[in-house]
């Protein structure tokens, strides 16, 4: 049996009940074996063993819930609605390989390898790497990939939710980076796993006001020394997080200036690249729509600089 041609079926199916709104808690045994047989009838025609493919669709949406909760670690600022309906069902079958499945007739190399096939397939131009970026940060923080991991998410309690009022509060300090090129104005971006273009940022210590634990945090992730020139605005969102709960992360952004010099991205989870933009450049760049208008308004300082 072709087990990545039954993992296409599998992605497919997954796609169409997603599609229709029948992911969830409360899909039907009956509508998930219509699609499945349908599929398998039209790109699988006279599929002896049918018992792999039935059985990794119904784990998948058993697990559903677990498996959205991981991704949502990995991305706590990313909702499981924002992602595209391929990749995000491509993303269930590869985590659910990943971290429930047998090692033995699925080893976790196999798992994301045929997970990224998939994206490259039925996905778009970003989707081979965007697969890559979620299930290798995963991989990072599992370690080594063990069943005392999927025992520890077994037994974890549930956190009860509490008022905005008295949600636990994060300070988190950004910036739009600028350097001088000559005669060109460059701009250092990061690129995350989900095709977005944004700021460079962390979590400020308590013991650190805003300008210097921005600036620490900065040198951290991209390995320069900056220096804070204006405030550009503040924002504030709701996050969950997997030990503590929702929380309310507070982050204000700043213009700072650096010297133009190589970028040394930080390994860390949901981020895999950094560069330098000319702002004519910038334009053309995928910004989240919370982060264009700081940028923008960076750059209209800039310019009249």
């Amino acid at each position: 049996m072709n087990r990545h041609l039954s993992r296409s079926i599998v992605m497919q199916t997954l796609f169409e009940l997603d599609f229709n709104g029948l992911v969830s808690g409360k899909t039907k045994i009956k509508d998930t074996k219509t699609a499945l047989l349908r599929n398998t009838e039209e790109f699988a025609p006279g599929m002896g063993d049918f018992s792999f493919v039935q059985e990794l669709l119904d784990n998948i949406l058993e697990k559903r819930k677990d498996i959205d909760d991981i991704i949502e670690k990995a991305a706590p600022e990313w909702p499981i609605d924002k992602i595209s309906i391929v990749d995000r069902n491509i993303l269930r079958i590869g985590l659910f390989e990943l971290l429930f499945a047998d090692r033995k007739e699925v080893p976790a190399k196999v798992a994301i390898n045929e997970a990224i096939e998939l994206a490259k397939t039925f996905g778009g131009e970003s989707s081979g790497r965007f697969v890559n970026g979620v299930l290798g940060a995963v991989y990072k923080e599992m370690g080594e990939p063990g069943k005392d991991e999927v025992s520890k998410k077994k037994t974890k309690k549930k956190i009860e939710d509490v008022p905005y009022e008295k949600m636990p509060i994060k300070r988190l300090g950004g910036a739009v980076i600028y350097a001088k090129d000559g005669d060109d104005i460059q701009l250092a971006l990061v690129h995350d796993v989900f095709g977005h273009w944004t700021l460079s940022k962390g979590g400020i210590d308590e013991k650190d006001d805003t300008e210097k634990g921005t600036a620490k945090k900065i040198k951290e992730e991209l390995g320069i020394k900056i220096e804070i020139k204006d405030k550009l605005g503040e924002n504030e969102y709701i996050a969950s997080d997997p030990e503590i709960g929702k929380m309310r992360k507070q982050v204000v952004y700043f213009l700072a200036e650096s010297k133009f010099t190589e970028l040394k991205l930080a390994e860390k989870g949901g981020l895999d690249d950094a560069k330098w933009f000319k702002l004519e450049d910038i334009a053309e760049l995928n910004f989240y729509d919370d982060i264009l208008p700081i940028v923008t308004k960076a750059v209209n300082i800039l310019l009249k600089k």
